[in-house]
């Protein structure tokens, strides 16, 4: 059986599980704080980054997009890529934004715990808009001429939908002052659609204590 390498608020991680349910895979859960010392993500991922898939024989798997990538080429059905190479560029092209905005909302996670005095707001402004510009793309491509989407790429539930679904659950969690459900109705839709799945359900982010110093 895999066993994955877990951290409960990480968007990352959350991909992943979603992915494993969708598609049946059994698996046992390892929840983990990556920045504490006694994590074990150092033995099975030199980065010593989470989510790692841990496979039976003891070799890791990891980063989400290259675990999703391997999940899909391991275990096809059901899919959740969709037909054709140009939705699968669109599908591809959704996750890139979406960690675009998972990557900015980490290190805005970070420099927000470093002393006010040592903040940096012009840096804070780059990472702020970087999220800002990644959630007005997700918005413009689950709206249609007629109005939203059912699914981001294609007819069905996929990589796409798990992507931006995960990036939307973070911000709930760890930025729940932030209005994109005021700016944003379409991914209002779109995250309230998949919510309504048990993948989303069984992996609601939630906050992890950090137990170490880590700036």
């Amino acid at each position: 059986m895999y066993r994955l390498i877990s951290a409960t608020p990480s968007p990352y991680a959350r991909k992943v599980r979603i992915a494993l349910a969708e598609k049946g895979i059994p698996f046992e859960l390892q929840t983990e704080v990556p920045w504490d010392s006694t994590t074990a993500t150092p033995a099975y991922n030199p980065l010593e980054k989470l989510p790692v898939l841990v496979l039976p024989d003891g070799r890791g798997v990891y980063e989400s997009r290259f675990i999703l990538e391997w999940l899909e080429a391991k275990h096809p059905e059901p899919p959740l890529l969709p037909d054709g190479a140009d939705r699968v560029l669109a599908a591809r092209h959704v996750e890139v934004i979406a960690d675009g905005i998972c990557d900015a909302l980490v290190l805005l996670f970070w420099e927000q715990r470093r002393a006010e005095e040592h903040r940096s707001a012009p840096w804070m402004a780059r990472q702020r808009r970087k999220v800002d510009g990644g959630l007005r793309a997700l918005d413009a491509m689950a709206e249609t001429r007629n109005g939203v989407r059912d699914w981001l790429v294609g007819e069905r539930f996929g990589l796409a939908d798990i992507a931006a679904g995960s990036v939307l659950g973070y911000l709930d969690v760890r930025f729940a002052e932030h209005p994109w459900r005021s700016l944003h109705p379409a991914l209002v839709r779109l995250a309230d659609r998949v919510a309504e799945r048990p993948s989303f359900r069984e992996t609601m982010p939630a906050p992890q204590r950090i137990a170490d110093r880590v700036m």
